[in-house]
């Protein structure tokens, strides 16, 4: 795809463009490399994980809750799923996009999603994580600021559980 920007926030108005659905409003695109391919020519499982992983360090940056600092929380998985929907190949662009749902005062649940972009984009995958902050330098569980809590409503429309 033309002008498609790689490892670079992609805001709610290019995600229109490029043919992605609300209510997603933070994406990142990137191009499928041999590397994640199985024997089968298809991306491999495990390579669905890692994106939502690499989508996940600056979208949790960009909310404002980790700068991933000394003195910043621990992000910890405590679950994750993926949903595989369409084959994906060599050479693809593709788009993960991702939100937080729901949020607790220490964890919250993300959704994600993968897309060929285009007119109408095709959604290849979906998935989810819970993640929990955990204290820097002891035990206990870390708050999560008031920017992120404030940034999950207003950007992603995010249910306050607690």
């Amino acid at each position: 795809m033309e002008n498609l920007t790689y490892h670079t926030p992609l805001g709610a108005d290019t995600l229109r463009a490029l043919g992605i659905p609300k209510p997603w409003t933070f994406g990142l695109a990137d191009r499928v490399r041999f590397g994640e391919l199985d024997a089968l020519g298809h991306v491999n499982h495990t390579a669905y994980l890692r994106w939502f992983e690499s989508f996940r360090l600056p979208f949790l940056k960009a909310r404002g809750v980790t700068d991933y600092g000394p003195s910043a929380p621990r992000l910890v998985l405590k679950q994750v799923e993926c949903t595989y929907l369409a084959e994906m190949g060599l050479g693809l662009d593709y788009v993960v996009t991702g939100r937080v749902s729901r949020f607790r005062n220490t964890s919250f649940t993300m959704e994600f999603a993968v897309w060929l972009p285009g007119e109408t984009a095709q959604e290849t995958a979906r998935g989810g994580a819970v993640v929990v902050l955990l204290n820097r330098d002891g035990p206990g569980r870390y708050a999560i600021p008031e920017a992120g809590r404030c940034a999950f409503i207003a950007e992603d429309g995010a249910v306050s559980e607690g």
